[in-house]
């Protein structure tokens, strides 16, 4: 999938999450933006790694391009550092909830990810699609639509 695809795919995550739980809105759906293009720092073309290139190239020369940073192991990871370190439940959550989608959307593409790693197995859904494809085109369309209904409803927080 495409940068603007995570990015709305992290949003429409984190709105939905914003209305079942009792996390700070803003917080939560800004992490979750961000969230969505972290795993990506292992491709240099991305937007993450053309921010940071030197972390980006080590990162994909260690491990290579969708595999330890679309996998649980680092989820876990990161989720544990959060924990850690990080004081705000709302920044936290985010950040994970949109890393999340960001790995459940490449699981739609051909190629997949390294899910287990550090197993070789890629894991993919049975119905795939290539990046920046026009299946891509209609899935950015439905988040779209469901950051309209989601966000409607995390507005009422604030009203």
């Amino acid at each position: 999938m495409t940068g603007k695809t995570h990015i709305l795919g992290g949003l429409a995550a984190s709105l939905a999450l914003a209305n079942v739980t009792n996390y700070e809105p803003v917080l939560l759906v800004g992490a979750g933006v961000v969230g969505a293009l972290i795993p990506d720092i292992c491709h240099g073309g991305s937007t993450i790694g053309r921010t940071l290139p030197v972390i980006s190239k080590v990162i994909n020369m260690l491990f290579g391009h969708r595999s330890f940073t679309h996998s649980l192991l680092f989820l876990l990871l990161i989720g544990f550092l959060l924990k850690s370190f990080v004081a705000n439940e709302s920044l936290g959550t985010g950040l994970l909830i949109g890393m999340v989608s960001h790995i459940v959307l490449d699981m739609a593409t051909k190629n997949g990810v390294k899910l287990f790693f550090p197993f070789k197995v890629r894991i993919r859904f049975p119905l795939t699609t290539r990046t920046g494809g026009a299946v891509e085109s209609v899935v950015f369309a439905a988040l779209s639509l469901l950051s309209v209904y989601f966000g409607y409803g995390a507005i009422e927080y604030y009203l």
